[in-house]
């Protein structure tokens, strides 16, 4: 059975899109969340890209005391550390596919399709992009770490082991704290990814600076 696709919100950059950005939103938050970034870019009306904002399902999350909320997995602390919701995972992992497979139906490319993610959202752009069996643009995980990486040696699709990653996060992040995102960085190099890693002095948040380092990565990737 075909996978039921999320609903999304859609902006191109330019008319009869030829490359895509499905990007992901963070923990509470919902496909709007990202949107105006796509003015903010400042992208070239020539390059025509669609940018694409689903938004995650509803479901209870532990960390916030079971609060029911867009989430793309459960969030649960075990001691000091975060306790991966794996099925959760895999399960978003799966509606990302659904998503890059339409793309795919609608004519673009499997190399011009870039995964974005801020947080929760760049858990699920890693963990699909890095096994999904063709060839993608890019991945842009922001604020984020990488989960199960204890897994991805047995999993990881050679058709994406050349896949550029942006990995960008702030000093001063509370939330996903920079030693954990740092570690999810050196996970990927060890496993011979090529990684840009850039660290920014914010919150868990986005900064102007950010904004230049992901435009720059765009255009380089679908150059």
């Amino acid at each position: 059975m075909r996978q039921a696709l999320l609903p999304c919100l859609e902006f191109s950059t330019g008319l009869n899109p030829t490359k895509s950005v499905i990007w992901l939103h963070g923990l509470g938050a919902d496909g709007w969340d990202f949107v105006p970034i796509v003015h903010e870019l400042g992208l070239p009306e020539e390059l025509a890209i669609r940018f694409i904002f689903p938004h995650a399902p509803k479901q209870a999350v532990t960390v916030n005391g079971g609060a029911v909320m867009r989430a793309w997995y459960d969030i649960a602390l075990d001691g000091l550390e975060r306790k991966t919701d794996e099925p959760g995972v895999r399960k978003s992992a799966d509606l990302l596919n659904a998503l890059i497979a339409n793309e795919r139906t609608r004519g673009i490319a499997s190399h011009n399709i870039v995964l974005a993610g801020f947080s929760q959202g760049g858990v699920i752009a890693l963990h699909a992009g890095l096994r999904y069996p063709e060839a993608l643009g890019g991945i842009m995980a922001l604020s984020t770490y990488f989960a199960m990486p204890e897994a991805i040696s047995a999993e990881a699709h050679s058709a994406n082991q050349a896949i550029p990653v942006l990995m960008a996060h702030g000093t001063q992040d509370q939330v996903v704290s920079l030693s954990l995102a740092e570690r999810s960085m050196q996970a990927l190099k060890a496993n011979h990814y090529e990684v840009q890693w850039l660290t920014y002095p914010m919150a868990h948040s986005v900064a102007m600076e950010e904004l230049k380092a992901i435009k720059g990565f765009l255009l380089k990737v679908f150059s």
